[in-house]
């Protein structure tokens, strides 16, 4: 017998959701989720603005700006590899990675410590009241959201992990698509630009009884090397690094909670959970050495 709601529960009698605990949200998990706050990334930005600024700056100190646009050069190295990238993958895949790229300039504030103190407060919710009580806990992440319905639905450890395992598995998939993409147009931009600096001294070449033609095809043939340096070591090269770190980021933040569910559902004690949750994370997450 306990007291829920302001009174005597009788033996036997399962709670109703208003007897519930309410953790502030509404007493359906399936209507408690919303969109995790979505911080832009300064650092992207600072970086992508800071090459910018360092190549025009050193450009425009050591004389003009204008011979150092050609557009022979640039349909050379920026069309060329954009026909090599459609050529490697699918328009889908193209358009997608191009979508995921975005995800450079964002983060999403699922911070994995503060996720690990929300399950070792639900873990002691599920060991008061009982596993159902988790279907009224307030959670901004749409996975961990489907993860407490499963549990409070019944699910076993082993069932919830076969489930979500796979949306791991394709988020994974997905972010490796866009990556891989990038990786071949930062690999693609220098070897445009090599073709576009041998195209250039052929003509220069050809064109060696006249003195007046010999700098624009030079200028070509030096301008596409710069270009595809540029795309590749500033642009397409960082944003795959950068993707590469969010979906490792992302992964980790769903194994916690695959985890940390699952810990619930067995029954183990918040600070047990807490300790093989925080393994995952470097010593200066953790909250006994933040302590």
């Amino acid at each position: 017998m306990g007291r829920l709601g302001g009174r005597i529960q009788p033996p036997g009698e399962t709670p109703s959701a208003a007897d519930r605990p309410n953790l502030g949200l509404p007493s359906d998990v399936h209507g408690c989720t919303k969109a995790l706050e979505t911080i832009v990334d300064i650092a992207t930005i600072i970086g992508f603005v800071a090459s910018a600024v360092l190549v025009v700056g050193t450009i425009v100190l050591g004389g003009e700006i204008g011979p150092f646009i050609d557009v022979p050069s640039l349909l050379i190295v920026v069309g060329g590899t954009g026909a090599a990238a459609l050529t490697a993958e699918s328009l889908a895949s193209c358009i997608g990675s191009i979508k995921v790229a975005i995800n450079v300039f964002k983060v999403k504030g699922n911070d994995a410590t503060e996720t690990i103190a929300k399950i070792a407060e639900l873990s002691t919710v599920a060991r008061r009241e009982g596993i159902v009580a988790l279907e009224n806990a307030k959670v901004e992440d749409e996975f961990f959201g489907r993860a407490l319905r499963m549990a409070a639905d019944g699910a076993n450890a082993d069932e919830i992990k076969a489930t979500l395992s796979g949306e791991i598995t394709a988020m994974k998939a997905r972010h490796e698509r866009g990556q891989k993409l990038f990786k071949f147009i930062a690999a693609s931009a220098p070897a445009m630009g090599m073709i576009g600096t041998l195209i250039g001294l052929v003509q220069m070449l050809r064109a060696l009884d006249d003195p007046a033609s010999i700098g624009p095809a030079m200028a070509v043939a030096l301008l596409t090397t710069m270009y595809g340096a540029i795309i590749a070591f500033q642009i397409a090269g960082p944003i795959a690094t950068k993707l590469e770190h969010r979906s490792t980021e992302e992964a980790t933040h769903m194994g916690v909670v695959l985890d940390g569910i699952g810990g619930i559902v067995q029954g183990s004690n918040a600070q047990s959970i807490r300790d093989r949750l925080e393994a995952r994370l470097p010593p200066s997450q953790r909250q006994q050495d933040a302590a």
